[in-house]
């Protein structure tokens, strides 16, 4: 049952008044999902085989590949700017230096994020991707083995983005999980609460949820079969409308269960919409095709891999690859969840979050 607005708006200047009394201008983010956010942590385990460590990955801001599954930045990329921090490193990077002794824990966070995980530990496990339980084991490790003080994270922003490859899984693999959708959404949902519960636990207190955009609509849909080429498949699209709802409560529920937690939520999916209906108006000339890729839509196969096709010009188009959207997309969304309004992102936006200073 949603809460009722006074009830909810209560719970919210509680937490603010908290806020206040404690030293909460933030500089650091700790990052958990999938290819949204994952800053290169498949590049660093061999062993996966769900990649984007070659050209033409990177090749719009960093000019390399990084392990970033677009042409450029991703939305926490733009964060960190507009934060003025440094991006944060992925997890198996900062694990090795440590293990080395050559650095301490970065001030400005940590990215855990593996491309091809889901909430469900299954999804992609053939591929050896991180699944948010691992995440979860890498981020209690390094808080036991003292190198992640709690402090630090009371005072980081928790970006969370995941459960796009557990619903794509579901429809490439019809039946495998022997659940309707509305016992599989229940599932992803445990999952996600047993996130908040565990990071609350040792600290955490701001959250940030990116519900999963229109999954239907992406051009790998193509290798699905019986999948549309001409419309998005709807069937996909609905049943992420009815996860993305029920993340909402999740998250308009976290001040009553979570005392002194707040999460946010970015309607990200309705942002989209628009782009997608009034492409021109943003800068789009293409919102169907991937930008790089080869198939039917471009869609077929990933990026990269053998006689794919490029295009002149990947700010025109809303997909970079099968899967992942362009840098231009990432920087409008990044734009709406900094500043955004309510209608965009609520309760608060991530400006007014990171930027909450201590009063005298």
């Amino acid at each position: 049952m949603m809460m009722r607005l006074p009830q909810f708006l209560f719970f919210l200047s509680l937490f603010l008044m908290v806020l206040a009394l404690v030293d909460a201008h933030i500089k650091s983010i700790i990052i958990f999902g999938d290819s949204q956010n994952d800053a290169g942590n498949n590049a660093f385990n061999k062993n996966c085989t769900i990649q984007a460590n070659f050209k033409p990955y990177g090749s719009k801001y960093f000019h390399h590949p990084t392990g970033r599954f677009t042409n450029g930045r991703t939305v926490a990329d733009f964060i960190c700017q507009y934060m003025n921090i440094s991006f944060q490193k992925p997890y198996q990077e900062v694990h090795q230096e440590l293990a080395n002794g050559r650095n301490r824990f970065p001030d400005n966070g940590i990215n855990f994020a593996s491309a091809g995980s889901g909430l469900l530990r299954d999804t992609n496990r053939d591929d050896h991707v991180t699944p948010i339980q691992e995440q979860l084991q890498q981020f209690q490790a390094l808080i036991d083995q003292k190198l992640l003080d709690k402090k630090q994270v009371m005072r980081s922003l928790i970006f969370m983005a995941s459960g796009s490859n557990d619903i794509f899984s579901y429809f490439m693999l019809p039946g495998a999980s022997g659940m309707t959708p509305q016992q599989y959404i229940l599932a992803l949902l445990k999952e996600v609460s047993l996130f908040v519960d565990k990071t609350y636990k040792v600290g955490a207190r701001r959250f940030a949820f990116f519900p999963i955009g229109p999954l239907g609509c992406i051009p790998g849909r193509v290798i699905i079969r019986g999948a549309p080429t001409d419309r998005c498949m709807g069937e996909m699209d609905l049943m992420v409308d009815r996860y993305n709802a029920a993340l909402a409560l999740l998250v308009k529920s976290m001040p009553k269960k979570y005392p002194g937690a707040i999460g946010i939520y970015g309607e990200v999916a309705n942002t989209v919409d628009k782009i997608r209906a009034y492409p021109k108006l943003y800068g789009f000339n293409n919102v169907s095709e991937a930008c790089c890729g080869s198939g039917p839509l471009n869609g077929q196969l990933q990026c990269g891999y053998r006689d794919y096709k490029l295009c002149p010009n990947p700010d025109e188009y809303f997909f970079w690859d099968f899967f992942h959207p362009t840098q231009h997309v990432y920087m409008i969304l990044s734009k709406i969840l900094w500043a955004g309004n309510q209608k965009q992102i609520w309760p608060v936006n991530l400006k007014t979050l990171a930027n909450h200073q201590q009063k005298a």
